[in-house]
């Protein structure tokens, strides 16, 4: 098994951006897959042109993409993407896209294929804390989440997609009271864990276990 792993650019203003050191920091292999390291832009459009290109360079069984979520406690594997770009702050190029539809001929929706129960059962026995998460919000984020699912939907139909969100790590929350924050060490790990799940379910359904949200 191939996965492509990316990793977002630091944004908003922040000098670090957590998901992608963590992603340079996972191992090459693992649970026998090989892990492909790809750096991608906060931009709308610009990060589904460079995944796309490395789709079709490595052409690896699952894509998953690593964002930063301030605010969050944990990493939180995303179960849905929607089709909207709605932008609270500009993109590391300027734009900032409100109410815009991702694809005009894509769905409202996309469902990942990734075994995002598995993934936090995983992370947490491993000591880690994690949670499904419902929303990957507007930004560039579900953007690329997004893209994705709509490339799986359209180009690459045996290809799976999914995305985790995961929290600051401690120099970013010096000056931000009362921010969760989680170490990178533990991000990476936390990563390496979630993706030993994605690995052990290929092929398999999902585990049933409690994970929803009330809002």
């Amino acid at each position: 098994m191939k996965i492509l792993v990316t990793g977002f650019d630091p944004f908003g203003g922040e000098p670090i951006n957590p998901a992608l050191e963590a992603v340079k920091g996972l191992s090459d292999t693992i649970n026998g897959a090989e892990i492909i390291k790809l750096e991608i832009p906060t931009v709308f459009g610009k990060s589904a042109e460079v995944v796309k290109e490395a789709i079709l360079t490595h052409k690896p069984d699952v894509v998953l993409n690593i964002g930063q979520a301030g605010g969050r406690f944990a990493p939180s594997p995303e179960r849905v993407a929607i089709n909207v770009d709605d932008a609270r702050i500009p993109d590391n190029e300027g734009n900032q896209p409100v109410d815009e539809a991702i694809q005009q001929d894509g769905q409202p929706a996309y469902f990942t294929q990734l075994p995002i129960k598995a993934m936090v059962a995983a992370m947490k026995e491993a000591g880690f804390p994690a949670a499904v998460s419902n929303t990957a919000g507007t930004f560039v984020c579900n953007h690329i989440m997004y893209q994705v699912q709509y490339m799986i939907d359209k180009e690459f139909p045996t290809m799976k997609g999914g995305f985790i969100h995961v929290p600051y790590i401690p120099e970013q929350v010096v000056d931000k009271a009362g921010q969760p924050y989680m170490s990178l060490a533990d991000i990476t790990q936390s990563l390496e864990k979630a993706i030993e799940a994605i690995v052990a379910y290929d092929g398999k359904e999902d585990m049933k276990a409690i994970g929803g949200a009330i809002h």
